[in-house]
């Protein structure tokens, strides 16, 4: 039988919190060591308690658990890093509260994926701290994407196999990739992607962070790669994610109020 390990410590991402019993909260954490957690912090609501203020969503933290009955419970909990600009700009946290979400939906409670935990790291930062995280997001669901085996073909037509051209193309949730338009007509649910959007949406797949920063698509490229991108996302999970519907509402009522949001 395999050892029962009865207590860790692990680097982790909060993803999401509840209430729990009258004092404690139930956190959703995603770890380096051991991929999504549960885990109790008990007392942390008492107006005392000095756990609470590591513990919040998008925090980076450190934390030891003991291995309890039903779930895991910290004991020790120390913040590593707490993206403080994503707490002073609301579309920021739009950002950040999609980044989470999306891991959050595509993930399951205790499988490793140390590549997967960098990612999110990363992403958090890029979001926390560049001008515009527009690239950094869409760079971060193309990679997503493959890490959880949904790796999107945008390179030959799924149907025929040719290597896409340099036209329109198609997108198939379905069939997961590009439809060339010599097949288009087998495929009803078919969306029409341009070559310019689909061209950043390569470089994104195939490129370093450092290189695919450079990226610099026009607003209606931009909006076409979110709308295509959300499209797959929503195919796969087989239901609608609440975050872009904030995000969509943020970025409205700052263009309403006369500010200038990053562009999307």
């Amino acid at each position: 039988m395999p050892k029962t390990i009865h207590s860790m410590t692990v680097e982790a991402v909060v993803l999401r919190h509840s209430e729990w019993g009258e004092a404690d909260r139930l956190l959703v954490l995603f770890t380096r060591e051991t991929g999504k957690l549960r885990a109790v912090a008990k007392g942390v609501r008492k107006l005392l308690s000095r756990k609470a203020g590591h513990l919040q969503p998008f925090t980076r933290v450190k934390v030891q658990a003991a291995h309890g009955r039903d779930f895991w419970i910290i004991t020790q909990a120390e913040t590593v890093e707490a993206y403080l600009p994503l707490r002073e700009d609301l579309l920021r946290v739009a950002y950040a509260t999609y980044v989470i979400e999306l891991i959050d939906r595509f993930t399951y409670d205790e499988g490793a994926s140390p590549f997967l935990y960098q990612l999110l790291v990363d992403t958090l930062e890029r979001v926390s701290s560049l001008p515009d995280p527009f690239i950094a997001v869409r760079y971060y669901e193309i990679h997503l994407l493959d890490l959880v085996g949904f790796r999107p073909e945008l390179f030959r037509c799924v149907e025929c196999g040719a290597a896409v051209q340099a036209e329109d193309q198609y997108f198939d949730a379905l069939m997961g990739g590009i439809i060339c338009p010599r097949c288009v007509d087998h495929f009803t649910a078919a969306r029409p992607i341009t070559v310019g959007a689909l061209k950043f949406l390569r470089h994104l797949q195939r490129s370093t962070f450092k290189v695919a920063a450079r990226a610099n698509p026009s607003g209606t490229e931009r909006a076409e790669m979110e709308s295509l991108l959300n499209h797959f996302i929503t195919y796969l999970l087989e239901r609608r994610m609440n975050s872009p519907h904030f995000l969509h509402e943020v970025r409205h009522n700052q263009y309403k109020a006369g500010e200038k949001p990053a562009q999307s």
